[in-house]
């Protein structure tokens, strides 16, 4: 009975040390006996026991010469018994404890030549490959991948019922990229335990990495809401904030923390859903009591510090990135955030040297860079030229977005886009041109490229030219998406030159092919700005309501369904509402300003219509819609000659548009308030002499 006791018992009584003595005391005598032929289970037992005993003292105390006498005794045990299974699977696990790796591989590899059924070494020789994943080079890593993948698909043979073992199995295959077999393993682990935890976490996973939010969704609401534990619900808000569901989210994370009222992980992640669903508010409340509970969290700094430029409080948010500073080290998200409020500022040779700054530690001298390195650099580039394209450097933003075109791929295609908006911002419609017509050529595979230089084309009066290329990319050989991008470029090419049934043909021939969330947003979007642009304010209600039931933070269809109603004079709260999410969404954009500017207007808030027109101007200076817009502040609050310099100013922005752009009755409208106000300012004159 004392040798069934464990180390950690026998401690407790503060004997081990004693009981160690006794024990080593006899070993000379064991050792000496003479062999028998037969197995001496007497001698192999005290053995084994003595073994177990040091084995415990050297894991509990981390003492070598333990770990030592715990072999020794093994051997000894082995010696009395060899072909005892349970005493060579001790002493390969006592092996890989105490870190001796290869020889616990050899011994289990020795076991299983004896018997190949043993669980209890290929159990062992798994666990070490497993450990050994993340402690190769890539090639060895693979190496080990397989052999781990090998050693459990035999346990799942030995032992078909273990949930474990299928489950990891499953994982395995994920991590191998076998989606398949994963799939076929966790739902033989779902077979055997409908009910695991573990077995829904593992699919939903699965299903989510291979891009199937919807079904990981699916698969975690397949559990009941009572039976959902706190884990199942963080990954549930995980998957609907991946599909741009941040309601869901909120909810999902919301009843994650009504069973951990106290993890601050999955208090981050409903502040981050709350900051995506607009709930600006509530979503700074928590940061705030987030960073009351861990001050060091300089993350959740930082997203205080996005609310607060959001919110437009700019000096608060720069005070909170200086909080943040010191706990960290070259935060590109910090200093990224950064440069956004100056830029915000209007502070914007600051924020090119943030940017600046950002470029050129982030360039490599060999041109190569890792997908994250040429993400972060795409970033930093393209808000770069975004800066320089509101302070009018055009050739400054040319530059930047070259340098973008220089990480190739999709980055390429994306800096080209950069260089012709550029160049079509500042009116300069030649080499707005020219730049398409290089990148064209540059990427003649790239359909989307093709596509841009077909809409310049038709933009600068060469449409028969540029409809022809745009249709050149339809083809028996092109993908679905190809298919369904072209209809759609080919819809609002049409939209511009007012052929509106050709361009009602294209998104009809795009609407079947429109299968993923985002494209049926874009195609209702499409349809809605088509209606609007026909006058059928109904069905472009429609469409909108269709794009944001989709994605209600989508800001371009929030500034477009506003300005829409505001435009109209309908709906003015709700429009204003809408615009302003925008405006939250992207407080930079010049276009979204200049519609929350109007809807102001609209509602008769003159003093915030101005102060939001002025910052559309500082960032779309030849813009001749702010211009007007302007204008009928300054009409209207009695500056009659302010308002004459805009129109003056909107006449001479039509005049350097293109036809599209120039609505020939928005120019006749801007011109009749332009000669009214002059006669106006005539009449004031002449009344102001004969005063006199």
């Amino acid at each position: 009975m004392t040798l069934r006791l464990r180390a950690s018992s026998l401690r407790h009584l503060g004997i081990i040390p004693a009981a160690a003595l006794v024990l080593a005391s006899s070993t000379a005598a064991w050792a000496s006996a003479p062999t028998n032929k037969k197995p001496d289970h007497a001698s192999s037992y005290y053995h084994y026991a003595l073994a177990h005993l040091y084995e415990d003292m050297a894991v509990n105390a981390g003492r070598q010469d333990y770990a030592e006498q715990a072999v020794e005794q093994y051997k000894l045990a082995l010696d009395a018994d060899p072909d005892s299974e349970m005493l060579q699977d001790g002493l390969a696990d006592l092996y890989f404890k105490i870190g001796r790796v290869r020889d616990a591989v050899s011994v289990a590899q020795g076991q299983i030549a004896k018997d190949p059924n043993d669980v209890a070494a290929h159990t062992l020789l798994g666990k070490i490959y497993l450990r050994s994943l993340s402690d190769t080079q890539s090639t060895q890593s693979q190496q080990m991948l397989q052999l781990a993948i090998g050693e459990y698909e035999k346990l799942a043979q030995l032992q078909p019922n273990d949930v474990e073992t299928h489950l990891l199995l499953g994982q395995l295959y994920s991590v191998d990229h076998d989606s398949a077999k994963a799939e076929a393993q966790f739902k033989a682990a779902q077979s055997i335990d409908a009910d695991s935890e573990d077995v829904v976490l593992n699919l939903a996973r699965l299903y989510s990495d291979q891009g199937d939010t919807e079904r990981a969704v699916q698969v975690l609401n397949g559990v009941p809401v009572d039976d959902r534990s706190a884990r199942i619900e963080m990954a549930l808000g995980a998957s609907y904030d991946q599909l741009k569901k941040s309601k869901d989210a909120i909810a999902a994370y919301r009843r994650a923390l009504d069973q951990d009222p106290d993890n601050l992980d999955t208090e981050r992640s409903l502040a981050n859903s709350l900051l995506d669903d607009g709930q600006l508010n509530e979503a700074l409340k928590l940061f705030k009591t987030i960073v009351a509970s861990e001050p060091q969290d300089a993350q959740s700094q930082i997203h205080i510090s996005e609310i607060q430029r959001q919110q437009g409080h700019y000096d608060d948010a720069l005070a909170t990135l200086e909080k943040a500073k010191p706990l960290v080290h070259d935060s590109l998200e910090l200093s990224y955030n950064e440069a956004l409020i100056y830029d915000a500022l209007g502070r914007y040779d600051e924020s090119i040297a943030v940017l600046t700054k950002l470029v050129d530690d982030s360039a490599h001298e060999d041109g190569k860079y890792t997908d994250q390195e040429k993400s972060n650099r795409a970033l930093f580039l393209e808000r770069m030229g975004i800066v320089y394209r509101e302070e009018n450097k055009t050739a400054e933003a040319v530059a930047a977005y070259q340098k973008e075109v220089e990480l190739g791929g999709d980055y390429a295609r994306s800096g080209y886009q950069g260089v012709v908006d550029s160049y079509r911002d500042a009116h300069q419609w030649k080499e707005a041109t020219t730049a398409a017509a290089a990148a064209a050529k540059a990427l003649p595979k790239d359909h989307s490229v093709q596509l841009m230089y077909a809409g310049q084309l038709a933009d600068t009066g060469q449409v028969n030219e540029g409809l022809a290329l745009a249709k050149a990319q339809l083809s028996d050989k092109s993908s679905a998406s190809d298919q369904r991008d072209v209809h759609f470029a080919l819809a609002q090419m049409y939209t511009r030159l007012k052929r509106f049934q050709e361009a009602s043909a294209e998104l009809d021939a795009a609407a079947p092919l429109a299968t993923a969330s985002q494209d049926k947003l874009y195609l209702a979007f499409l349809r809605g700005a088509l209606a609007d642009r026909e006058k059928n304010l109904d069905e472009a209600e429609a469409q909108f309501k269709i794009a944001l039931g989709i994605d209600p933070q989508n800001a371009t269809v929030l500034n477009y369904y506003g300005y829409m109603l505001a435009d109209r004079g309908v709906q003015l709260v709700e429009a204003q509402q809408m615009i302003q999410k925008a405006v939250n969404l992207d407080p930079q954009n010049g276009a979204y300003l200049d519609s929350l500017g109007w809807v102001c207007f609209k509602s008769g808030q003159y003093d915030l219509a101005e102060q939001y027109l002025k910052k559309a101007i500082a960032r779309l200076g030849n813009d001749p819609t702010v211009r007007d817009h302007l204008g009928e502040v300054y009409e209207k609050t009695g500056r009659l000659k302010l308002a004459v310099d805009e129109w003056k100013q909107s006449m001479a922005d039509y005049a350097q548009s293109l036809p599209a752009d120039a609505d020939p009755e928005d120019v006749s409208k801007v011109q009749h308030k332009l000669e009214n106000a002059r006669v106006k300012l005539a009449r004031v004159s002449t009344s102001n002499t004969a005063v006199k």
